[in-house]
């Protein structure tokens, strides 16, 4: 028994410290004005592209930059600040590089028209400004972690999607806001309104100094504090390679045929060219695996590519079953991101036309109440998600707010009252606050520290995947049964979030079996 008590007393005196909500606040600051320059481009960008002269067909394959960048950007990133120790800390270099790059693609994105391309130029724009989001991103994830006990993981990623919600706020009401304020909304044709440029700019320093300040306001724990922090031993740096090596070459190969077999079926079937894009990437990362598992075979331990791949095949379950959530939520949530906007101004307002201002009336509307759903978001993270998840438990609580979410994207295709528009919103936020939250709290407890930006990286495929389906599969089913005719995108996204919420039903956390 003394010895179990000693143990006991070691155990306790390796735990991070408690940390209080002037620190969490800190902590997760910066993510208040990352989820600015999200929310400016999600909410805009649309707009923006069909200013420059972009038809409603082309808006999933100009918006396939965004996922493209988040799949390739985060893997690589959590796998260097893992690997990343100097006296500017661990997670915030990368901070802080990717704030730098984003406000100056803030800065520069109202000003596209000016170029001789405007829509390449905004298009290419939009890649920069999303890689570099996704570099700040990125680690805020793992930094959570890093900085926090297990035992305060929930609560810290309950601050941090609050702080989303409410950067998200920010940034979806501003440009509404200086239109009160006698700043124009509406520009002749080919020209971005003032609303919009005056959002980005000041967007750009929001984003810039809110990042600072948790750079500023935060220290990271070095290398020598945080093995004193691990209670038991975590995996071995190579173990996953090391996995690799054992494995045949067949898997890669199915992933090569299976990108094969979808570009083929482009011409074959006659579908959107976008779709070309989806079938390389399957080849592509098949060839990819095909070489790591060489080099792997090879004792080749050391290095990104057979780490990466290694890590993503040998995934904890949990991850792997929660990584069918995440597919459906954010299917819906990238079908919003393009459609919605659009649909307002046509179901809701009238017009289609963007040079109206019945249109941008729409487009201020749903940035006004796309508000609603981000300032629920941060309401339900603090309140309604610990009140449920300690009664019900984090899965089915996560499972309650998915159905809810698709009631919300079931209205906008059965009603036409756009004030009605805002019960759908609130009940979009709930979901929105869980999808940022409770995946994150569930998977932070049980994966090991010293890999956690890796897995939150790969983690992020389950979200990028399913936006690059949207950005390359909708077009052609759009067009096929659909044809100008968006409103019936809102029917999948509800049909996806009920999908993502039965899907929780097999998740299950340690602790809570109680609620299984």
């Amino acid at each position: 028994m003394a010895t179990t008590g000693a143990a006991e007393t070691a155990r306790l005196e390796t735990r991070k410290p408690q940390v209080g909500w002037g620190q969490l606040a800190n902590i997760s600051f910066g993510f208040f004005g990352i989820q600015i320059g999200f929310v400016l481009q999600n909410s805009n960008m649309s707009r923006i592209f069909q200013t420059v002269g972009a038809s409603l067909d082309d808006l999933p394959a100009l918006w396939v930059a965004a996922p493209l960048t988040g799949l390739i950007v985060q893997p690589i990133i959590g796998h260097l600040s893992d690997k990343t120790w100097n006296r500017f800390g661990r997670r915030r270099p990368y901070f802080m590089t990717g704030a730098l790059l984003a406000a100056i693609s803030l800065l520069l994105m109202p000003l596209a028209p000016a170029f001789g391309a405007p829509l390449l130029f905004a298009a290419a724009l939009l890649w920069v400004l999303d890689a570099s989001l996704n570099i700040s991103m990125e680690p805020f994830r793992a930094f959570v972690g890093d900085m926090l006990d297990k035992s305060q993981h929930a609560t810290g990623y309950a601050v941090q999607t609050a702080f989303i919600g409410a950067g998200a706020v920010v940034a979806a009401i501003f440009p509404w806001l200086l239109e009160q304020f006698g700043v124009s909304n509406v520009a002749p044709a080919g020209e971005i309104p003032d609303t919009v440029k005056w959002s980005f700019w000041a967007g750009a320093a929001a984003l810039f100094l809110a990042i600072g300040w948790t750079v500023v306001t935060t220290k990271e724990y070095s290398p020598e504090e945080m093995a004193a922090f691990e209670t038991e031993r975590e995996a071995e740096a190579g173990q996953s390679v090391r996995a690799l090596a054992a494995k045949t070459y067949t898997s890669a190969a199915v992933w090569m045929a299976l990108g094969l077999a979808v570009i083929l079926s482009v011409n074959t079937l006659g579908l959107e060219k976008e779709i070309l894009l989806l079938g390389a990437l399957l080849a592509g990362y098949g060839l990819l695996s095909m070489i790591a598992i060489s080099m792997a075979k090879k004792g080749q331990h050391a290095n990104m590519l057979s780490s990466i791949v290694g890590d993503f095949s040998g995934m904890p379950d949990t991850m792997k079953r929660l990584a069918v959530v995440q597919f459906f939520s954010w299917s819906s949530l990238f079908i919003m991101w393009i459609y919605s906007g659009p649909i307002v101004s046509q179901y809701f307002y009238g017009s289609a036309d963007p040079t109206t201002a019945a249109y941008n009336e729409g487009a201020n509307w749903w940035n006004l109440i796309y508000t609603i759903q981000n300032g629920v978001a941060a309401v339900a993270a603090l309140i309604l998600l610990p009140f449920l998840s300690r009664r019900i438990g984090k899965a089915r609580t996560h499972m309650t707010c998915l159905l809810l979410g698709a009631l919300g994207f079931l209205g906008y295709f059965v009603l036409r009252d756009p004030n009605l528009l805002i019960i759908c919103e609130i009940l979009k936020g709930i979901a929105w606050a869980s999808i940022l939250a409770m995946p994150y709290a569930i998977l932070a407890s049980s994966l090991p520290q010293s890999k956690l930006g890796i897995y939150m990286g790969l983690f992020n495929i389950f979200i990028v995947v399913p936006q690059l389906l949207v950005a390359t599969v909708m077009g052609s089913v759009m067009n096929a049964f659909f044809p100008a005719d968006p409103i019936w995108t809102m029917l999948f996204a509800a049909a996806s979030w009920a999908l993502a919420g039965f899907a929780m039903l097999r998740v299950s956390v340690p602790g809570e079996t109680a609620h299984a």
